[in-house]
């Protein structure tokens, strides 16, 4: 399955943006009402997904949260459920469903239809 976001939980969202498109050349897609800036490479790649770091985030900590794209986020969660890897409840997101866990080094992952949406 591939790997195609990847969220960085940013403590100034704007300062976070404007650093990754002008020393890297990513392009900000943003969506009315959406708490996510998707920062897009003009030559393909993982996206980007900046999102406002929670008031009790410390810089380092929980900072990057790997997504891999899953199309039907319930049927993968209950499958891995089968084999002993727990996903927290359902979110709903703006036009997706996306659920929470974490590897053996306690790392943030997350499988998400977010990819599937339709436009």
């Amino acid at each position: 399955m591939p790997l195609n976001q990847i969220i960085l939980y940013a403590k100034d969202v704007e300062q976070t943006v404007a650093f990754y498109e002008k020393f890297f050349g990513f392009r900000a897609s943003r969506e009315e009402s959406d708490r996510i800036v998707e920062l897009v490479a003009a030559d393909g790649g993982a996206r980007l997904m900046i999102h406002q770091a929670g008031r009790a985030q410390k810089a380092g900590q929980s900072q990057v949260k790997l997504v891999f794209d899953v199309e039907d986020v319930e049927a993968f969660c209950a499958n891995c459920k089968r084999h002993g890897l727990v996903f927290s409840a359902l979110h709903q997101g703006q036009g997706y469903v996306f659920a929470n866990a974490r590897d053996p080094d306690k790392n943030s992952i997350s499988v998400s239809s977010r990819a599937y949406r339709k436009s």
